[in-house]
């Protein structure tokens, strides 16, 4: 992002063509052509000058002999010639959502193989609805006289050929842009849903899917014996999922990759080995098509935990009642502890791993910059994540440093996953309740976690610390949501371990003692808490016994919106230091002064509805921003970085500028 030097004003109704620069109605419709003109500029690398929307071509009716003419909503001409019909190269039929591809008036044959066919020199197309999308490939019939047209898993972007996606040794896959890969993964999910007949499983088969693709990526980093370069398994040819021959093969080798993965060291202890693929040959064909286009691993954390995060909301969540705590949220309280390498992590009630996955996010910038410390842009730093260096560091941390306990069995399984697609850490997630430990009735996984605990404890030559073999007094930094609620019930005989069990058996009471008992002296805790807590009368004992143990940091208070619309519940960041025996000594024997940063969070970047919102003018109009984009494209297995000048609205969020205004209260800035 660059600096801003005027702003446009919006009505609510409208939003700003990132091709033109001129406002627009905000319709279903209009927004899946922003996301395809974003789409085929940053993974595509088609320059925004050589495109252009609401196109008419026109063509001659092969029956009356008249001239007509066919509106087109993006095309894409050669690159750096006229913008005339005979230039279009690419063009590409963007409709509203829910309209289906075999629509009589809208769908692929009357709109896209019909534009096409009226221009000359265009061989590729594409149609979408927003979800679904549909490439497409115009030949010349054998005789001359008519066209051809084949479907394509993906067409080729700018100076590239039908031939390079199909090259085996092609390294690298395209980096989705915004909303590309949850797009891809909503869409899979969906045809898994609908057309397989797995409505109990379709996101564990879609999982098993992504996981055979992060694997074969993974391959392309690891020594290849004889130095033989890396050829990709996963891989679909263009044409491929067109022929029953082609989706057999696909299949076949998909399959074998899962079959590898399972026995493999890196994701061994993430399936329990008797998982299978049971998806039609067809199916697998098609999903993994749409997989096979983007490099996972160059993809930024963000994006792909929001796409991770939007199937497993829609299956495991929806099933136990829990939700996500949202990312702007967690984002803001990693960014104020602001762990480090050094640093040992446990999120006590980890859910999917959305915590621990922004952690190592976290610290792997801050070892690229370490390691590359005179590269200021963000973006050219952003293509050193991937290095083996940067990886092999980010991998010893992340298996060393960074655990996750979780009283659900399902989510233990998604969050190891979650950690893979991150980049790895996922031996230290854990099903267990994290109140009954080390008490837990379940003595494997216990002793599994301890012995993870010790293997820590030598690796980050950390040894004299708390109990031995035993997790509790050995993490510098805990963040977690714990669960609260009236439906959430403590067994009363877990309950009977806690002191504060005397004021409260509530989960998210009792949870602040156990994370109490989890961190080393001097350790940190950010906390997500019901206001109850904090504010209610009877609740005061429990304050009180927070004082004693600990240092407040921080308190942030969140508005209503911070959790809805999944669960209407007031609630605020905690952000807590305990204290030494020494510290509670002196605490208890002197008058205790200290400076506590606190900030309310009234906007946080949505509505009740969980639509964004965005910062308006003092007529409460939005306002856009001229913004410089920077992003990575993937070409022929090399990475170019390219700029765009975009006017951008702002999610009017005020936590980003609350965890600058902690980092500055440390320094003494405030």
């Amino acid at each position: 992002m660059g600096k801003t030097t005027n702003k446009t004003i919006l009505k609510d109704d409208q939003l700003l063509c990132v091709l033109t620069e001129k406002p627009k109605k905000a319709k279903p419709q209009e927004k899946n052509l922003q996301s395809v003109i974003r789409m085929l500029n940053e993974e595509y690398g088609f320059d925004l000058n050589d495109m252009e929307r609401d196109v008419k071509v026109s063509y001659e009716d092969p029956d009356t002999g008249r001239k007509k003419n066919q509106k087109v909503n993006l095309v894409i001409y050669e690159k750096g010639t006229d913008h005339e019909q005979e230039n279009i190269i690419r063009i590409a039929i963007v409709q509203r959502d829910k309209v289906k591809d075999t629509d009589k008036k809208k769908g692929v044959i009357p709109t896209l193989e019909n534009a096409m066919g009226a221009v000359e020199n265009c061989e590729f197309g594409l149609w979408t609805n927003g979800s679904d999308i549909q490439f497409l490939q115009k030949e010349d019939d054998d005789l001359g006289f008519d066209y051809i047209f084949s479907d394509l898993a993906d067409f080729p972007g700018e100076g590239e050929s039908l031939e390079d996606l199909d090259r085996p040794d092609r390294s690298m896959g395209r980096t989705p842009s915004n909303d590309s890969l949850i797009k891809v993964f909503k869409s899979s999910h969906d045809y898994i849903y609908g057309n397989e007949g797995r409505k109990k499983d379709a996101f564990w088969q879609l999982l098993y899917l992504i996981f055979c693709k992060l694997y074969d990526e993974k391959s392309r980093l690891e020594p290849n014996p004889e130095g033989v370069s890396y050829r990709r398994k996963f891989w679909v040819g263009v044409k491929e999922k067109n022929t029953e021959k082609g989706r057999k093969a696909v299949a076949g080798r998909i399959k074998g990759i899962f079959s590898d993965l399972k026995k493999s060291g890196v994701f061994s202890d993430v399936f329990d080995g008797n998982e299978s693929i049971e998806l039609s040959d067809k199916a697998i064909a098609i999903i993994a098509g749409n997989l096979a286009k983007y490099s996972f691993l160059d993809a930024e954390v963000d994006v792909k935990g929001l796409a991770y995060e939007t199937i497993v909301s829609n299956t495991l969540k929806q099933e136990s009642g829990q939700f996500f705590t949202p990312r702007n949220i967690i984002r803001a309280m990693v960014e104020m502890m602001d762990p480090t390498e050094q640093t040992r992590v446990l999120d006590p009630a980890c859910g999917s791993g959305g915590f621990l996955v922004i952690v190592l996010d976290h610290v792997r910038k801050q070892i690229a910059k370490e390691l590359h410390p005179d590269i200021d842009d963000k973006v050219l730093l952003a293509t050193k994540y991937n290095t083996p260096e940067v990886n092999e560091r980010v991998k010893k941390y992340a298996e060393n440093s960074i655990f996750g306990f979780d009283f659900d069995p399902d989510l233990k399984k998604a969050a190891r996953m979650n950690m893979v697609m991150a980049g790895d850490g996922h031996a230290n997630i854990f099903h267990v309740n994290s109140l009954a430990y080390p008490n837990w009735d379940n003595p494997p996984e216990i002793k599994r976690i301890n012995e993870r605990i010790n293997q820590s404890l030598k690796a980050m030559a950390d040894e004299n610390v708390g109990y031995e073999d035993d997790a509790r007094g050995k993490f510098d930094m805990i963040f977690t949501n714990p669960p609260f609620g009236a439906k959430v019930q403590v067994d009363e005989e877990v309950a009977a371990y806690y002191k504060l069990s005397e004021y409260s058996k509530a989960p998210e009471v009792l949870f602040i003692e156990a994370c109490y008992n989890y961190l080393k002296e001097g350790g940190k805790m950010a906390i997500v808490l019901p206001d109850g807590i904090l504010g209610n009368p009877n609740t005061l004992p429990v304050r009180e016994w927070i004082l004693d143990k600990f240092k407040i940091l921080a308190s942030v208070d969140l508005a209503v919106e911070a959790f809805l619309p999944q669960v209407g519940v007031q609630a605020s960041l905690l952000f807590l230091q305990k204290k030494t025996d020494l510290e509670r000594q002196i605490a208890h024997d002197t008058h205790e002064d200290y400076e506590v940063f606190m900030a309310i969070a009234e906007k946080l970047g949505k509505d009740r509805r969980g639509n964004p919102i965005y910062e308006r003018d003092e007529d409460g109009a939005e306002i856009v921003f001229p913004t410089e984009i920077k992003y990575v494209v993937n070409q022929k297995g090399e990475k170019q970085i390219k700029t765009r000048t975009e006017k951008l609205k702002r999610l009017d969020d005020d936590l980003p500028k609350i965890a600058e205004a902690y980092q500055k209260f440390l320094k003494g800035a405030l």
